[in-house]
């Protein structure tokens, strides 16, 4: 089908350009039917034909293969056979093209004629085969970049679903632990969040809504994991409404504040801030920072995050991370 259509736009382009000419000709000059047809049927067939030699045939078996001498005499051969043919229709032709005013063209004068419009068509040629295929290699380039970030994000995506289940398995195990009440209700808030992880957020991007509602059940399971005693101020405003976002994007943030940072105190509790304008969002966490909390594995979701802001959000976000002495605070600014 692609070939087809190449066919079609080169056939397209050769009834244009000669109809063009045959136009000027006959608004500029009285000429006769056949004197058209010999002009612009035979000696375009033969200039299309030398295009299409070196285009399909030359350029592939000695120019592609990097052998310049052969090309360049191969060049050489054709521009002479194709000026000496023309010379040689022309001869049979001579009332429509060697006779101008009553008296022949010399030989030299239009083989010479031939030759340059020979180099004009081989030109042409060349320079169509190398636009082609720097298009061809500019497309096949960016299929490859287009397939490494998908396979790269891929493997981001693949990190949160283990590293988020890890700290929430930890958390269950610890009211497990505890033989808390709680126990059974953060499960279900589990296998609520696991069927988004796993079956809602597959696609590029999802509603905001869904993702938001998600970060809630999160939020809403460290608060069981704490007994109720943790105490974050989340909120979120501004109009929530058509608005798609890169699943699992946000929660690395909050999920960070959690693990690193104190959420049982009601003086300092994790600020959480979502304010939307638009397709304009404003996100900011801070939280006090857990002194005791020195695990080497913390970074991991935010390198991740930042990762993939870079891949999915290029130019469209600016991210803010102030690690100070007593509190952690992040600010991301993204454009939807």
């Amino acid at each position: 089908m692609k070939k087809n259509w190449q066919i079609f736009w080169h056939v397209v382009f050769w009834v244009s350009i000669v109809s063009y000419f045959v136009y000027l000709t006959v608004q500029n000059s009285k000429i006769s039917t056949e004197a058209l047809v010999v002009i612009f049927g035979v000696f375009s067939i033969v200039n299309i034909g030398l295009f299409y030699l070196n285009y399909l045939f030359l350029i592939p078996k000695f120019l592609d293969k990097k052998k310049y001498r052969a090309y360049a005499l191969s060049l050489v051969l054709a521009i002479i056979v194709f000026a000496l043919g023309k010379y040689g229709l022309a001869a049979n032709f001579k009332t429509y093209i060697l006779l101008h005013e009553g008296k022949m063209l010399p030989f030299w004068t239009y083989f010479i004629s031939s030759a340059l419009t020979n180099i004009f068509f081989l030109f042409l040629s060349t320079a169509l085969k190398f636009a082609v295929d720097w298009f061809l290699n500019a497309r096949i380039q960016k299929d490859l970049e287009n397939q490494r970030l998908s396979a790269e994000l891929a493997f981001l995506k693949s990190q949160i679903n283990p590293h988020f289940l890890f700290n929430s398995l930890n958390s269950i195990y610890s009211l497990a632990y505890q033989k808390s009440d709680t126990a059974p209700e953060a499960i279900l808030k589990l296998s609520e969040i696991m069927r988004y992880m796993l079956y809602e957020s597959n696609d590029n991007k999802v509603d905001l809504a869904k993702e938001l509602q998600y970060l809630h059940n999160y939020i809403d399971l460290q608060k069981i994991r704490f007994g109720n005693k943790a105490f974050v101020d989340f909120k979120v405003t501004g109009e929530v409404g058509s608005q798609k976002i890169v699943p699992l994007l946000l929660i690395a943030f909050i999920e960070n504040a959690f693990k690193h940072g104190v959420a049982n105190d009601p003086n300092t509790p994790i600020r959480l801030l979502i304010n939307l304008d638009g397709e304009n969002l404003y996100f900011y966490t801070e939280n006090k920072k857990h002194m005791n909390n020195r695990d080497m594995e913390g970074g991991v979701g935010l390198q991740n995050v930042r990762r993939r802001l870079e891949l999915l959000y290029p130019n469209k976000y600016k991210l803010d991370i102030q690690d100070k002495p007593d509190l952690y605070i992040c600010e991301l600014s993204l454009v939807l």
